[in-house]
């Protein structure tokens, strides 16, 4: 019997789903099943696996095929370039073994086999200063419900994946954000953090794709923040477009009075501060004080690019609609 789905979109067959698909196999038991979407199937074949063309759709498009398609009575979305421990089911046994838990999610983890400019992508999500969630990326804190939880690592009953009607195919990404609020508000179902549900997830290589992904995130949070208020009009969002403009627009101050001025470089100074303390939250965290130091730059430019990309969401952005639908 069939307990588990793995569904896993992905655009072609490449190394980071034939790793996926190999580490997922590691897991010694019987009760699971992947099926795999890319947008053709090729004529590779593995245990427990099935391909399934989708053509050129978007994840959440491909995600949602798992109503038609899978066996399983718990959906186990997971990346292509992403892997689980090998202890993942038996944890999701114990949490879906309550039956007033709807959906788990878990920590995506940086692999240490990724390169340096990889872990230095991963290391800027691991500090408040730079994520408010830095538990998304590091087994951190006890369980507790949460409202909003990314599809990297998150597990849904099939039955209340169905109810809701999954994923809103519109948007990418954020598909997972409006998924989690269609959880709490249709079915008023509840999403468990479980920080010992651990995959591992390769990071984006190099800062310009790095930087691009992080846009891509401040720009959906910012127009969800006036679509969906429930969960995404918060302060913690906002504030990297409150640095972006004092960094564009804080030197007038030094036009000003003597009082202004000083408020211009006491906020810097406090920058550097939390940059210092988001050095060590870092370190402490994954022992390498190189990669710690090098994500500074990360850090600084993350926020800048996060709050502009915020700002042009929630302002300027009228229509968010997925560009791989």
């Amino acid at each position: 019997m069939i307990k588990y789905s793995l569904i896993v979109p992905v655009k072609e067959i490449n190394d980071y789903i034939r790793e996926t698909i190999q580490k997922i196999l590691e897991i010694k038991r019987d009760d699971f099943e992947i099926i795999v979407y890319p947008d053709k199937a090729t004529r590779e074949i593995w245990d427990k696996t099935r391909q399934i063309s989708t053509g050129r759709v978007g994840p959440a498009q491909k995600r949602n095929l798992a109503i038609r398609d899978s066996l399983g009575e718990i959906l186990v979305f997971i990346d292509d370039d992403a892997y689980p421990e090998k202890n993942f089911l038996d944890i999701l046994d114990e949490n879906f073994n309550d039956p007033n838990v709807t959906a788990v999610g878990g920590p995506a983890i940086t692999p240490q086999t990724d390169s340096f400019f990889q872990k230095v992508s991963g290391a800027v999500f691991l500090s408040r200063l730079s994520h408010s969630h830095p538990e998304r990326y590091w087994s951190l804190g006890r369980k507790r419900f949460v409202d909003d939880w990314p599809s990297v690592n998150l597990s849904i009953r099939k039955k209340s994946f169905t109810e809701i009607n999954g994923f809103d195919s519109e948007y990418w990404p954020g598909e997972d954000t409006k998924l989690c609020l269609d959880i709490i508000k249709k079915i008023n179902g509840k999403i468990l953090y479980e920080p010992e549900l651990i995959v591992y997830h390769h990071r984006r290589s190099g800062l310009i794709n790095h930087l691009k992904q992080v846009g891509g995130y401040g720009l959906h949070r910012g127009f969800f923040a006036k679509k969906f208020p429930e969960t995404s009009f918060k302060l913690k969002y906002f504030i990297p477009s409150g640095f972006f403009i004092f960094v564009v627009f804080g030197w007038v101050l030094l036009f000003f009075p003597l009082f202004f001025k000083f408020l211009y470089f006491s906020v810097w100074i406090l920058y550097l501060f939390a940059l210092i303390f988001a050095i060590f939250d870092i370190y402490v965290k994954i022992k390498d004080a190189k990669i710690s130091l090098v994500s500074i730059f990360y850090i600084f430019l993350t926020h800048i690019y996060y709050g502009f990309r915020f700002i042009q969401g929630f302002v300027f952005t009228k229509n968010l609609k997925s560009k791989l639908k």
